[in-house]
Formats: C-alpha cells, structure tokens, sequence
C-alpha cells in the first residue's frame, strides 16, 4: 500500500499492518483514498473530522442554493370574466414574487370536443401578464389537461 501521511507527505510503499500500526501510534484512522490505483492508496487522518467537514461544505452549499417555485393556477374552459380576472391577477402576484407560474385548463366531457378554448384561455392569459412573464412551455392537450409555464422576466420595462 502507499502511504501518505497526516501532513500529506508520502510515507512511501508499506505493508497494510505497518500503515495501521502507524495510524494507531498517531492516534488517528486509516483511510483509503485509491483503491484503484496500484498499489492502493492509504491516507492517514481524523475520519470523524473529515465527515463533519464535508457534511459542513453540504450544508452551506444548500443555503446557497436558489429553489425556484412553482405555482398553479387552474381555469376551466367555461370560466366566466370575473373568476378569469381574479386568477389571472394572482398568476400576475405570483410572477412579480419572481415565481414560476403554471397555467393549468381542466376540461371535463364534452368540453374535450373544444380544446381551441383551452387555447383561447391560454392566449387570454398570456395578453393579460403581458411584459411580466416570458412562455417557458406550451403543450397541447394531454389527457384532461393542458398546461402553460410561464417564466418571470427579471426586469419588466
């Protein structure tokens, strides 16, 4: 096995009880680094104290992370004016909050002969945010539903 020692200094080839025998002199743990390599790759050092630093860089990473979220809006396609109104003015709230919206048109029996309302829907909603809100998606009808994203633009002129 190479050794490489506390300090990082390689140590040179030894045999894997002379490198455990060190480890235990030292009063630290013997970890192996390069179970590829050949010959493999001991490294001595604090495992307890390796373990809680990279638990420590995880958890930093994560308060850095940006979570974008994603709301829902759900229209019908006999929606009346003043029900069209309101939720498309919370899509407007939830775009200038800087979240993702998801446009989402529920239709039920027959109302699936006519998915160029849900299309008009879609069309409506889009004219209403104007300038606020760019489409990340658009589909078509799947199954019930069909579906809209949009995207907040950053700096609305």
């Amino acid at each position: 096995m190479r050794l490489i020692g506390s300090d990082g200094a390689q140590l040179g080839i030894v045999k894997i009880e002379d490198a455990r025998r060190q480890a235990e002199e030292v009063g630290l743990d013997l970890v192996e680094v390069g179970a590829s390599a050949d010959p493999p790759v001991v490294r001595i050092l604090d495992w307890g104290k390796l373990k809680y630093e990279k638990e420590k860089r995880a958890r930093e990473a994560k308060k850095k992370a940006h979570v974008i979220e994603v709301k829902e809006v759900k229209y019908r396609p006999g929606i009346d004016t003043h029900d069209f109104e309101l939720k498309t003015k919370r899509a407007i709230r939830f775009l200038k909050e800087g979240k993702k919206v998801k446009i989402t048109i529920f239709f039920r029996y027959r109302q699936l002969r006519r998915p160029e309302n849900g299309v008009e829907i879609l069309d409506k909603v889009l004219e209403e945010v104007g300038e606020l809100a760019k489409v990340e998606s658009r589909s078509r009808l799947e199954g019930r539903r069909m579906i809209m994203i949009l995207d907040p633009v950053a700096d609305p002129v």
